[in-house]
């Protein structure tokens, strides 16, 4: 898989190139700010845009900006944000347009190169990752209706879900068995009032209602 990878710290920058690489990703360019990376993935159409948050000239939202408009020009093409800080709303921004082919960690993650290697894998594959510590900060904050129907075990599989978890992935986390899990799922489709369409669309119905992302 080529990836094109966009941040302006050239330390990290050649980090992240040899974790992708002992990944099995070829990184096909690097850039230093928006600018450069929308020309990369418009020169290479990358499998993956591995994007910094902040980034020159403003340090702000650039890489947000950029992976939004990335979607625009090239939809399906899989992102990547990395970010320092949990900042849930650029998290709930890209996923307010379409939950596949998308990721949002915390540069820590790096450190732990097996686990940040198999998420942005997942999200090349076309599906979510979030980061664990996201994750917990919406859940503190989504205590309303009606996710507040759901039962502490089934907030935590929503949880998990909203990582990008697969049935397996949930089980293995929670040391339970998969049908334990999918019992789990079906109650918090019920519970979020969710239509009966297919399970795939059901799923990312229920993280983007976690989430406070959708725009009904």
């Amino acid at each position: 898989m080529r990836a094109v990878i966009a941040e302006d710290s050239v330390l990290l920058r050649v980090g992240l190139i040899k974790v992708l690489e002992m990944g099995g990703f070829h990184v096909a360019a690097e850039a230093g700010d928006a600018e450069g990376l929308l020309a990369a993935v418009a020169e290479h159409r990358p499998d993956l845009a591995l994007i910094d948050v902040r980034m020159p000239p403003g340090f702000t939202d650039e890489g947000v900006r950029a992976a939004m408009e990335i979607r625009r020009r090239w939809p399906g093409t899989p992102v990547v944000l990395l970010s320092q800080y949990v900042e849930e709303r650029y998290a709930a921004d890209l996923l307010s347009a379409n939950t596949s082919g998308v990721g949002y960690l915390l540069k820590q993650r790096v450190a732990d190169v097996a686990d940040f290697v198999a998420a942005v894998r997942r999200v090349a594959d076309g599906g979510t990752a979030l980061d664990p510590q996201v994750v917990a900060q919406l859940l503190l904050r989504r205590d309303s209706d009606p996710l507040a129907r759901l039962t502490p075990r089934e907030r935590e599989v929503l949880g998990l879900m909203a990582e990008g978890r697969s049935n397996a992935g949930i089980a293995q986390a929670l040391v339970v068995s998969e049908s334990a899990v999918a019992k789990h799922i079906n109650n918090i489709f019920a519970k979020l009032d969710l239509p009966v369409v297919d399970a795939d669309h059901r799923r990312v119905l229920a993280v983007l209602r976690f989430l406070g992302a959708s725009r009904a």
